[in-house]
This record gives C-alpha cells, sequence and structure tokens, in this order.
C-alpha cells in the first residue's frame, strides 16, 4: 500500500514538471552556415601561407643527450646507438 501511495505522489508531482518542460523555447543548437566573402577567402589564404612558411623556419630537433646511454646494458640502448654500432660492423667486413 505505502508503495503505491509513493508511486501516486510521484506520478502527481511529475506531471507539471513535464508541463513546464515543453513550454521551454526553442533552440537551434546548430546555427546557419555562414559563407565567406572572397576578402575573407583571400585573408585566410595568405594566413596560412604566412603558418605553412613559418613551420618551414623551425630548425629540426637534435638527438636528445643521453648522458647514461653507455652504462645501459646493450638490450636497452635507444636506436640511434644500435644504428651506430650496425655502420662500424659493416665497416669491418
Amino acid at each position: 500500500m505505502k508503495v503505491l501511495l509513493g508511486a501516486a505522489v510521484l506520478v502527481c508531482l511529475m506531471g507539471p514538471v513535464a508541463a513546464i518542460a515543453q513550454e521551454a523555447p526553442h533552440v537551434n543548437l546548430v546555427p546557419e552556415i555562414q559563407h565567406k566573402s572572397p576578402e575573407e577567402k583571400a585573408q585566410d589564404a595568405i594566413r596560412e601561407k604566412a603558418y605553412r612558411d613559418s613551420l618551414r623556419k623551425i630548425p629540426d630537433a637534435k638527438a636528445p643527450n643521453d648522458p647514461w646511454g653507455d652504462v645501459r646494458s646493450s638490450e636497452t640502448t635507444p636506436k640511434t646507438a644500435t644504428t651506430k654500432s650496425k655502420k662500424s660492423g659493416q665497416a669491418t667486413n
């Protein structure tokens, strides 16, 4: 009996909440697509070209300095050390 009374109270309280939710103003989550003018497209192209040119000016990163590289065993050495050993092995053949 208590369960039915609790369910009835819950239904009575949910009715007005559902009605209020249906009256909420409509919100458009997808705005209309705005097209760019030819001048804006030209400015974007200039900015993009300047950005690509600035990326080309960044120097390449140097290999990381590993002061403990000589202490490690040969199994855990970085790839750069293994390529050096292969080159020296080829020179002896």
